[in-house]
């Protein structure tokens, strides 16, 4: 399928994110106990750009408009958390740490770009934060001959055959997680998140081949494992 492969699959995951946490449960954490709980209006029906507004002018303590902007993009950050890290048991933190750092930054919110690309880019710096405090290493320079034997950028034999998805969106998650995190992140930032390849590059703080040639090796590397697992058994 070339190198459309992987975005195409991207396509899949954001069409049926799943919703990882009670959306009611979401919004309470957001909420301070002395927010009155009024209900908000359904989803969907206003631009983000007019909720930012209104959250930037709503009193303090008054999360109501914040809240409808959580609702509307927290299956997106929280899919990505998961897929970002491969912790589906850190996602959820994750994604409402996400939150509150947007909500304090919201007056910082230029919007040169669309709140969910901004609420996006925390996403994706928050998660290299989590990934660097977890393994507490550098990024290996995949074009290093020497990364070549690094563990990091091997995929366990056993892992591979143990991977049996029920669905495509399992499928595709499955195949994520067996990728290492130096081109799985790239891969994700470029067809996922819709990153160009120099906010890649600044992201990551690799050269803009680097990260050109990791996207490039992950897709195959993705081509390579989802073929193989959409395979039936023999």
């Amino acid at each position: 399928m070339g190198e459309s492969h992987f975005r195409d699959a991207a396509m899949h995951l954001r069409r049926h994110a799943p919703i990882w946490e009670n959306r009611a449960r979401a919004c309470d954490r957001m909420r301070s106990e002395h927010v009155h709980r009024a209900e908000v209006g359904p989803i969907g029906t206003e631009g983000d750009e007019n909720l930012v507004e209104r959250a930037l002018s709503a009193p303090k303590g008054d999360l109501r408009d914040f809240e409808q902007l959580i609702l509307r993009h927290q299956d997106r950050i929280l899919v990505n958390c998961r897929v970002l890290t491969g912790s589906p048991d850190d996602a959820q933190d994750l994604a409402q740490e996400v939150f509150v750092k947007a909500y304090f930054g919201l007056k910082r919110f230029e919007r040169r770009a669309s709140f969910g690309s901004w609420v996006g880019r925390i996403k994706v710096n928050h998660c290299l934060n989590f990934i660097r405090k977890r393994k507490r290493q550098h990024f290996v320079d995949v074009e290093d001959p020497a990364a070549e034997a690094s563990p990091e950028l091997q995929v366990e034999a056993s892992a591979e055959r143990d991977l049996d998805a029920t669905s495509t969106r399992e499928r595709i998650r499955a195949v994520l997680d067996l990728m290492p995190e130096t081109l799985r992140l790239p891969l994700v930032m470029r067809d996922l998140d819709e990153m160009s390849y120099k906010e890649i590059s600044g992201t990551l703080g690799i050269g803009l081949s680097a990260a050109k040639m990791r996207i490039k090796r992950g897709r195959e590397e993705f081509r390579r494992l989802y073929g193989e697992k959409r395979e039936p058994a023999a």
